[in-house]
């Protein structure tokens, strides 16, 4: 019987004979990048084709540092690695160990290089950063005049802020001549007096970007004392510009947006404030008022006016006191003197003379009250109730207690 071999021993004689062969061990193969595949674990799986044929191939997470841009697919490369088969499907494919684009490996190298000689000179240091204004006046912008780049950043301007003037420099982005022409631009726009420039265009090959990879472009832009914004390709495109610059775009249109505050959100901000500011200055108003009516009234009732008035209300409440206190002395006394008026009357002498009582003096006005003041003869003055009486002593008779009188006189 003829020898019979399995799949797997088919496969692994197959992926022998790779290995021995020392051309498939280090191989370079060039064509169109598709079906490329960035996966979780980090491999990227892709093909690579050309007008008749197409290659499976991988790039394992480890190789990675071998790749210095992202794949995608319709580029051009070239792929380092070498062949083998995968035995589990039994097919062959190329395990990549380093990826350039087509015609750019010199290219990248100068850029790796100046990149890293500007780094060590501290041109991409973020201390030189200069801000980019909130509100600008003027932009100006470095570019084709013509191209889907500078009529995005029109757009998206006229868009957010009508009122924000727009200065082109219609510089060229590629080929010959562009670097100089870019740097032109960039200093003309700081004889200007713009607020910050845009500097970029759209996207393209590594070649026809290569202009914002040029030394003279890095220097103009770190040199430059209006802020740059660096607008060059799409967002996975990185040139030295972009580097340089004080703020990167990834695209143009992001750098209009960056650039342009936006009216509508600044107009409405700014009302918000106004109200704001007016609510705040209401309520001050509120309470300035009430503190100038409190001052107002301690300053009424502190000025010397209403003294005088609060002195002579209590003046008159004095007075008042006094009259009411006089009143009432006055009516105690005049009690105290109806009393003593009654007592007086049960004393008084013209009270006994009503009675029928006299009251008897002698000649020289003194009162007669024992008969040893009087001797016959002398003359005498008897007051009675009507009148008074002259009258002479004829004689003197003492009473005794018995009711007997005994004479005397002569």
């Amino acid at each position: 019987m003829r020898n019979v071999y399995t799949v797997s021993q088919v496969n692994q004689y197959v992926k022998s004979l790779f290995t021995r062969d020392f051309m498939l061990n280090r191989i370079y193969v060039k064509g169109e990048v598709s079906n490329c595949k960035y996966h979780t674990s980090g491999h990227i799986y892709f093909s690579l084709k050309d007008e008749s044929g197409t290659i499976a191939c991988v790039m394992f997470a480890g190789s990675r540092s071998g790749l210095s841009f992202r794949m995608r697919d319709g580029q051009t490369v070239i792929a380092l690695g070498s062949i083998s088969i995968y035995e589990r499907d039994g097919k062959y494919q190329l395990y990549a160990k380093e990826i350039i684009l087509d015609g750019a490996g010199l290219l990248y190298e100068r850029y790796e290089e100046l990149k890293r000689e500007l780094e060590e000179m501290g041109m991409f240091a973020p201390e030189y950063k200069k801000p980019i204004p909130a509100f600008v006046k003027q932009i100006g912008i470095v570019t084709a005049p013509t191209g889907a780049a500078v009529r995005d950043i029109i757009n998206i301007s006229h868009r957010r802020n009508p009122y924000v003037q727009l200065i082109l420099y219609p510089a060229l982005v590629q080929g010959d001549g562009a670097a100089q022409s870019i740097v032109r631009g960039i200093r003309l726009m700081q004889e200007q007096d713009v607020d910050v420039i845009i500097v970029g265009r759209g996207g393209g090959s590594i070649e026809d970007l290569w202009a914002f990879n040029e030394e003279i472009v890095a220097r103009a832009i770190f040199d430059s004392r209006v802020p740059v914004i660096s607008a060059v390709g799409h967002e996975t495109d990185t040139m030295i510009s972009d580097y340089v610059a004080d703020l990167r775009a990834p695209t143009p249109s992001a750098a209009a947006e960056l650039a342009v505050y936006e009216y509508a959100v600044c107009d409405a901000m700014l009302r918000e404030y106004k109200a704001r500011l007016i609510r705040q200055m209401m309520q001050r108003l509120k309470e300035a008022r009430a503190t100038l009516e409190q001052l107002s009234l301690r300053l009424k009732y502190s000025h010397p006016r209403q003294k005088l008035l609060e002195e002579r209300q209590f003046t008159d409440e004095l007075e008042t006191r006094l009259r009411r206190g006089m009143e009432r002395k006055m009516e105690e006394s005049r009690h105290r003197l109806a009393i003593y008026i009654e007592r007086m009357k049960g004393l008084s002498p013209l009270a006994k003379l009503n009675q029928g009582y006299a009251y008897v003096e002698d000649s020289e006005g003194k009162t007669l009250r024992f008969v040893s003041q009087a001797e016959p003869g002398d003359r005498i003055r008897i007051y009675v109730r009507d009148g008074r009486i002259l009258a002479e002593v004829r004689e003197v008779c003492r009473e005794e207690y018995d009711g007997s009188c005994s004479e005397n006189g002569t």
